[in-house]
């Protein structure tokens, strides 16, 4: 098994007040061979990781980290830990998640460590370290793309019922945010992945690289959606 790229960052180092927020991203995707945008993302966090601009981020490939589903949960739970930012780059496949990043999901954010004995709905005032609090505090960020037009997502009739735009699609990432005390940025989506043209996935790639390297001063988190 491979380890984590970039540079780990124990959860109870002490750092300068001026030093840039950490960021731990996930990247799941089953097959990157047949990737034509989601690899190339990959490729840009990983080179930038490898810069001094770059220091505070760390890259995970969970598909070649963890080829036989096997997590190890207490690293996964350090490095979330650590870090500031959790950035989920991974296609939209069905409707959800790759296999392997729903796991993460299912194995890492265990009761009583993201959340469950102390929730932000309950007790706010918790100090950080209580249970159940480990990720108060942090930024959920998804980079998602799909394989159909963003017209499919919009609002029509569709077999007798309404349906909605991408928005409807995201409850399940942004439910997981809230139970654990997450401030849940807006997405980065790339609709027509395979599709895209030329200047279409260099734009997406150079915002996508601009927000890594600027994080939190975006003008999309400005607010919460």
């Amino acid at each position: 098994m491979h380890e984590a790229s970039s540079h780990p960052h124990p959860a109870d180092a002490a750092r300068p007040d001026d030093a840039p927020p950490r960021i731990y991203l996930l990247a799941a995707h089953p097959n990157w061979r047949a990737s034509h945008v989601n690899q190339r993302l990959l490729d840009t966090a990983r080179a930038l990781a490898d810069t001094a601009d770059g220091q505070h981020l760390e890259v995970q490939d969970l598909y070649a980290n963890y080829p036989d589903y096997s997590i190890d949960v207490a690293a996964e739970q350090a490095r979330v830990e650590a870090a500031d930012l959790l950035v989920l780059l991974h296609p939209i496949q069905w409707y959800s998640m790759p296999a392997l990043q729903k796991l993460w999901f299912d194995e890492v954010l265990t009761y009583g460590w993201a959340y469950g004995v102390v929730s932000a709905e309950t007790d706010e005032t918790a100090p950080q370290g209580t249970p159940g609090t480990a990720l108060r505090g942090k930024s959920l960020w998804l980079v998602l793309t799909t394989g159909g037009q963003e017209g499919t997502y919009q609002p029509h009739q569709a077999n007798g019922k309404q349906a909605t735009d991408f928005d409807a699609f995201l409850p399940p990432y942004q439910h997981t945010a809230a139970l654990c005390g997450m401030r849940f940025l807006p997405p980065l989506v790339l609709h027509s992945a395979h599709s895209a043209g030329k200047q279409e996935v260099l734009a997406h790639i150079a915002q996508f690289r601009q927000r890594l390297q600027h994080y939190p001063h975006w003008p999309e988190a400005a607010t919460d959606i």
